[in-house]
């Protein structure tokens, strides 16, 4: 393992996952949420673990995104913010 690689995965990913939680639009939090589990793929595939890596592309990154953004597109809003 290259611990500088890590080290600066691990200081994106914390930013990335506050402001995930932070944020109000849900489209923007459901676009950093694709980027906070592409950030843990990586990591994940620097630890050797290739499987849950491309676990973590195909369903967090990819399939939960697009899911979480097709909700959004499908939903109503009664109020305005």
């Amino acid at each position: 393992m290259i611990f500088a690689f890590d080290f600066i995965i691990l200081l994106f990913l914390i930013p990335v996952a506050i402001v995930a939680l932070q944020l109000k639009d849900l489209l923007a939090a459901a676009m950093v949420f694709g980027i906070y589990s592409f950030l843990m793929c990586l990591l994940w595939a620097e630890m050797g673990a290739v499987d849950v890596a491309f676990t973590e592309a195909a369903v967090g990154a990819g399939v939960s995104a697009v899911f979480m953004i097709a909700t959004i597109f499908n939903t109503k809003r009664n109020s305005s913010d």
